[in-house]
């Protein structure tokens, strides 16, 4: 896993909706874009960049794009962020 590309990608608002919704099942690229108020390409700029972290995985079905989350990767996620910030609750500093 990249993290610098996971980070680019978890940035970006619309990006992380995008996988707030995946998150609830399996969704075509219609309907994803469906949701948002921007254009085409733009979607599929997200799209790109979610798939390049290996977020989100896309199969084709006839004319349409399948998303879905890379959940494998959201449990990488979190071990990076333990590894960043530490599992041990920070203590207090008393003056």
């Amino acid at each position: 896993m990249a993290t610098n590309e996971m980070f680019r990608a978890l940035s970006d608002p619309t990006r992380r909706e995008i996988l707030r919704m995946l998150s609830t099942g399996d969704m075509t690229a219609g309907d994803l874009a469906a949701k948002f108020q921007i254009t085409a390409p733009s979607m599929s700029h997200h799209f790109r960049i979610l798939k390049d972290a290996d977020l989100i995985e896309g199969t084709r079905k006839g004319q349409q794009i399948v998303y879905k989350l890379n959940t494998t990767v959201f449990q990488d996620i979190v071990r990076s962020l333990l590894d960043i910030f530490g599992t041990e609750p920070r203590k207090e500093v008393q003056e």
